[in-house]
């Protein structure tokens, strides 16, 4: 039989990129959550496995939880090595992943600035540019002019609150269109004969004799020989569904964006000391992000107080915004560890997976992240990538801290 050409037999209409088929009533897998992690799972586990008889389930639309709402911006210059080689796997993927998924996701590689505000900013940011070429991550130290020259709109007055000392600078970070990368990698899981089922929430996880079995869902019950947890902020209510519990905590995310500006914004600059960051999305707006938070909570809005800061920072940083309008904001779910590292890999179930944890810092590592956790479905043991980034780092104290990379929204 000859491989099936993708869309060969879907119907002729502009619109329609993949199935909307009906469960079965048994997987070899089932991915719960059909955001970009687990589109991107699926994806691989077709491409790199050979594994189709794939079920991805969303309680809602594909993409509609935290990949419709994060800020797209992509970079690998983490501290620790463990980081920056999964990162940095992702990253490379991303360069190629228009190819390889035959659809267009407008991936911009703009840079990204951190910029520095105290001599311990400086410290801490040159020790991590050091420690990124050390990993063979592009990264760079730039003083306050060179900043300005990459980015003209900063303001780098020395007469501020926070003046910026230098900023480490990414050359091949920047962003993408998140929906387009949804949209690419659903329609090629889709065309390997992977079932999306939109609209299907899982109520339930099935285990007998410590190994799951299936899942109960508002579409009935599915068996699977094996399940992977991909839900990012709602994974600690699916752990407790099968008996055991995860050390993550969800807060709600928000960001916003203005409306529809001339080309005024070249890169992309985050600030962890005036806490907030901003990139130019590709038709215009001003897409501007913070900090979490601080209460735990599964609600997809958060307090105004926190858009309020996130105004005033972005101001200090530039003072051109003054006159922008704010379009629209929103929120998301987010789910963080305590060394603010993900958790991808096994659980005490046999044949249950989880990827979760990612916090602020999902969407960045989509393509690595479905990459590794692929792997680790399919050979039921983690790939190197993200063998330090197991369940059990909690009990043996084998942290991955990267609370100083990740303390901004990003």
């Amino acid at each position: 039989m000859s491989p099936r050409t993708p869309g060969a037999d879907l119907p002729e209409h502009p619109d329609f990129l993949w199935r909307t088929p009906e469960p079965k009533r048994s997987y070899d897998v089932v991915i719960v959550g059909g955001g970009g992690h687990g589109l991107a799972t699926a994806h691989y586990l077709a491409k790199n496995h050979g594994i189709t008889n794939v079920a991805v389930l969303e309680k809602g639309w594909l993409a509609g939880g935290n990949m419709a709402r994060n800020t797209t911006i992509i970079r690998s210059n983490y501290l620790w090595d463990e980081s920056s080689g999964l990162y940095e796997h992702a990253l490379k993927l991303w360069e190629g992943l228009e190819d390889d998924l035959g659809y267009p996701i407008l991936f911009s590689q703009r840079g990204v600035l951190n910029l520095a505000h105290s001599l311990q900013d400086v410290r801490d940011s040159v020790r991590r540019v050091e420690a990124n070429r050390l990993n063979g991550v592009d990264a760079e130290w730039l003083d306050p002019q060179q900043v300005k020259d990459v980015c003209p709109i900063v303001n780098v007055s020395q007469d501020v609150r926070y003046p910026v000392m230098g900023a480490t600078y990414q050359p091949r970070a920047g962003i993408a269109k998140h929906d387009y990368v949804a949209w690419g990698l659903a329609r090629s899981a889709d065309a390997a004969g992977i079932d999306l089922i939109q609209n299907c929430e899982v109520t339930g996880i099935d285990v007998q004799g410590g190994r799951v079995v299936g899942v109960q869902t508002s579409r009935g019950r599915i068996a699977a020989g094996k399940v992977a947890l991909c839900a990012a902020g709602h994974s600690s209510v699916l752990a407790g569904m099968a008996g055991f519990e995860l050390p993550i905590q969800s807060h709600p995310l928000q960001a916003l964006v203005s409306e529809l500006l001339e080309p005024v914004h070249p890169t992309v600059v985050m600030s962890n000391a005036v806490h907030v960051y901003v990139s130019q999305a590709h038709k215009g707006e001003l897409v501007m992000g913070a900090g979490i938070d601080s209460y735990n909570a599964y609600t997809q809005r958060g307090a105004f107080h926190i858009i309020e800061r996130q105004m005033a920072a972005a101001l200090e940083l530039f003072p051109m915004f003054a006159r922008a309008h704010v379009l629209r904001t929103w929120g998301g779910v987010v789910d963080v560890s305590p060394d603010a590292s993900p958790v991808i890999g096994l659980t005490p179930v046999d044949g249950l997976y989880v990827n979760c944890g990612w916090g602020t810092g999902g969407f960045k590592a989509t393509p690595g992240a479905g990459w590794v956790y692929a792997h680790t479905i399919a050979h039921d043991e983690p790939h190197p990538l993200n063998a330090p980034f197991s369940l059990d780092r909690f009990t043996t104290g084998a942290l991955v801290d990267e609370h100083g990379a990740a303390a901004v929204a990003h």
